[in-house]
């Protein structure tokens, strides 16, 4: 994939594997979408990338329908087309499910799966019309199997791999490609600002998280299994072993599971 002159749009770019994904492709050559929900995190990724000219900023709130809305109306007005969508936006959770609220597990979902939907549907439209894109989706290991303190957030992975996997089902035929990528271990903020069971962020880096390997390895690993066009493939280090034991021997790797640190 040549992505000099591409149209990607980052959502999440602001921090973490998103961000490191937007310098990364800038880099490249593409041009590079980035929205996220402060503008002023914004406009420091921009100040990171190698070809600031060749890039937008859009502000958007996934979970804020109006201003989701509005974030797709703005592209459409800026730009003429899309060529790769990147959703990497979203929060994590450490809290026992008997301990998280309703309110938050719907706070999870809404940053999660629903805040993503239209952007996405938005994008495979417009995809559809030039008869080529792709739509990549960071979701989690958690996506594929649950964890300690991770109810809410795991369903929502989850959630995730169902909903695409059927609507590539549905856009195939007209040029559009999803592509799944479940990250491991990256060494990035997000456990500090994962929820606890009332919606708080934690503040509390964990161990296997501060352990993993750089975002911006991490976005290495991203950007050539996209251009490979894997439709699902993982990220990270030696815990990516874990995909093919959770394949092959689910059994034993549930066992393996209950011998982690929750954190």
């Amino acid at each position: 994939m040549i992505w000099r002159d591409k149209k990607v749009w980052v959502i999440g770019a602001s921090s973490g594997i998103g961000q490191a994904i937007a310098i990364e492709l800038n880099k490249a050559g593409a041009f590079v979408i980035l929205s996220a929900r402060s503008g002023d995190k914004l406009q420091k990724t921009k100040s990171l990338l190698a070809q600031p000219q060749h890039s937008d900023i859009i502000s958007l709130d996934l979970s804020n329908a109006s201003s989701i809305a509005e974030a797709i109306t703005t592209y459409q007005q800026r730009h003429q087309k899309i060529d790769v969508l990147i959703q990497s936006g979203g929060i994590s959770q450490r809290a026992l499910a008997v301990d998280t609220s309703m309110e938050t597990t719907r706070q999870i979902f809404e940053s999660n799966f629903f805040g993503q939907i239209p952007i996405s549907l938005a994008a495979v439209e417009m995809m559809k019309s030039q008869g080529h894109g792709k739509l990549v989706v960071i979701t989690s290991f958690t996506g594929k199997w649950g964890f300690y303190l991770r109810s809410s957030y795991a369903a929502s992975k989850h959630a995730l791999h169902g909903y695409y996997e059927s609507l590539r089902m549905e856009v195939e035929n007209f040029g559009v490609e999803i592509q799944l990528v479940t990250p491991g271990f990256i060494a990035t903020e997000i456990s500090k600002n994962a929820v606890d069971g009332n919606g708080l962020a934690t503040g509390e880096m964990d161990d296997n998280q501060a352990q993993g390997i750089s975002a911006e390895a991490c976005a290495i690993q991203i950007k050539t299994g996209i251009e490979k066009g894997k439709w699902e493939f993982g990220a990270g280090g030696k815990e990516k072993l874990g995909l093919w034991i959770h394949r092959h021997f689910p059994q034993f790797f549930q066992k393996l599971l209950r011998k982690q640190n929750a954190r």
